[in-house]
């Protein structure tokens, strides 16, 4: 099909009766330049494009959400395919098979930093996004000290004690929407965990109302406009100065009387880069932040899908469930601790499942830098340019029937060794990313979501009420739309 062509089915009126001379000739010269960049003076064989619309490229497609693109493409195109937006060019790899390179690159070759700047207004200067390859590094190695099994023991102590008072306020039985209610539990536990004792004992009230507009400030329009001035920025930006205030004056207090409390807001307090500095306190803040972002609602969401799909499946999934909390708590006399969890298996693969059916992060995305081959399953070979945003889905990957035997179907047996599915081939499973860039906060999420469903399965009995939720794909972070509702009993102990 040719310009006009294009031009006249998009609009829906003749072409040349729409555009003036002028700008006819701007596009048809936009496009033939663009095919010669792609063609003429590049000798390997880029992957197909889609979304031809001059100027706009495949925005149409984007308009209706990447899970519809994807569904639409990979049936005609295959695991590699390319899709213009605007300037840009993204490059989809769909299935392990095409995207091992995505996740074992160097950080110079495929980089995070320059697709999730947008990023900088929310977690502030000098942090994770806004700084060199190196730098991030480096903070990347203070996230792991906080994350040290030392660490995490002492962090599944809290979580016990936030669930076990939050699951005691509830009554003999009664209705509750699971994804509010682990939302405000997961909250709750963050703030001892991560943000320390001062926010969760004296501030919390006030920082969780902060935290909420930091968090409402990231919208659609901030991925390509993160300074656009509009109302959920300003909000935004002003719960960020406010937020400063705050923790400025609890870490100068902890530096002050040289504090050594057991949290997350401790080590990074602690921290030290190579060159003996350290992070300004506005700069603890904005490690903070980033941690919560990247567990909070992940977290929430995945131990909302653990349980409404273990209900909805309970004659099946429950009794193995049941049966391992049984003989576990007998052996350990009740005893919920960093060891007790992780003999939790069963749990573990139903959690694993959850996160399998429904990642919350539907997308990931890096900057290619530096030209690399792809050959698809069927043997074909393209070369993926730099410059080009490179994208795998987990939500599209983990779905795939010859990856995972009946995809769509809630099984977490299939976790389960001696052979389980996800290790057949590299990146089957990538609900945490993996390689060099998988989560460092696998493992305390894992113990935040089998602490929480350890206690509920032990303490109720649940139903679904009405039909299994929808993804949200309208989210920034896609869960259940609501309503979550479920029914509990509490168990006659």
């Amino acid at each position: 099909m040719d310009v006009l062509a294009q031009v006249t089915e998009f609009v829906g009126v003749p072409a040349w009766g729409l555009l003036p001379v002028a700008l006819v000739a701007a596009v048809v010269l936009f496009v033939v330049f663009d095919a010669l960049s792609h063609v003429v003076l590049k000798p390997f064989k880029s992957p197909p494009v889609i979304g031809t619309w001059p100027v706009i490229g495949g925005m149409i497609q984007f308009l209706k959400g990447p899970i519809g693109l994807m569904n639409n493409a990979f049936p005609k195109y295959g695991e590699v395919f390319t899709v213009p937006v605007f300037h840009k060019r993204i490059t989809f790899l769909i299935g392990p098979h095409v995207s091992e390179h995505f996740f074992k690159a160097r950080d110079a070759d495929m980089s995070q930093k320059e697709v999730y700047e947008f990023n900088v207004p929310t977690f502030g200067k000098g942090v994770v996004f806004d700084v060199d390859h190196l730098t991030r590094a480096e903070q990347f190695r203070f996230f792991a000290d906080s994350l040290k099994s030392d660490r995490l023991r002492s962090y599944v102590g809290m979580m016990v004690k936030e669930a076990e008072d939050y699951f005691g306020k509830w009554g003999e039985s009664g209705e509750v929407d699971l994804l509010d209610a682990l939302s405000e539990l997961i909250v709750l536990t963050a703030s001892r965990c991560l943000l320390g004792r001062e926010i969760r004992e004296t501030l919390f009230s006030e920082v969780t109302t902060l935290v909420h507009d930091l968090d409402k400030g990231m919208v659609p329009l901030s991925v390509f406009f993160p300074y656009a001035p509009i109302e959920a920025h300003r909000k935004r930006d002003a719960a960020r100065r406010d937020l400063a205030a705050i923790f400025d004056r609890v870490i100068q207090a902890r530096r002050e009387a040289n504090a050594h409390e057991p949290d997350v807001l401790q080590t990074f307090i602690d921290a030290r880069y190579r060159d003996g500095s350290r992070l300004t306190n506005d700069q603890v803040l904005g490690m903070l932040i980033a941690v919560l972002f990247a567990g909070q609602h992940t977290s929430s969401i995945t131990s909302t899908w653990t349980g409404l799909l273990t209900i909805a499946n309970k004659e099946r999934v429950m009794p193995t469930l049941e049966g391992e909390q049984k003989k576990v708590m007998e052996k350990h006399g009740g005893k919920i601790d960093f060891d007790v969890l992780a003999e939790m298996d069963e749990l573990h693969y139903a959690i694993k499942e959850a996160l399998r059916m429904h990642p919350p992060l539907i997308m990931l995305l890096r900057q290619c830098h530096k030209p690399f081959k792809v050959t698809t399953s069927k043997g074909k070979e393209f070369v993926v340019p730099k410059g080009h945003i490179v994208a795998t889905s987990p939500a599209f990957s983990h779905r795939l029937n010859n990856v995972f035997s009946d995809a769509d179907t809630y099984k977490p047996s299939r976790f389960r060794q001696p052979s389980p599915e996800d290790k057949e081939k590299f990146a089957s499973f990538i609900g945490f990313g993996g390689g060099r860039h998988g989560c460092m906060g696998e493992t305390f999420a894992f113990m935040q979501i089998k602490t929480i469903w350890s206690i509920l399965l032990r303490n109720f009995e649940f139903e679904l009420v009405g039909k299994l939720p929808e993804p949200d794909y309208e989210g920034m972070v896609v869960g259940p739309k609501h309503p979550c509702t479920i029914r509990y009993k509490r168990r006659k102990l």
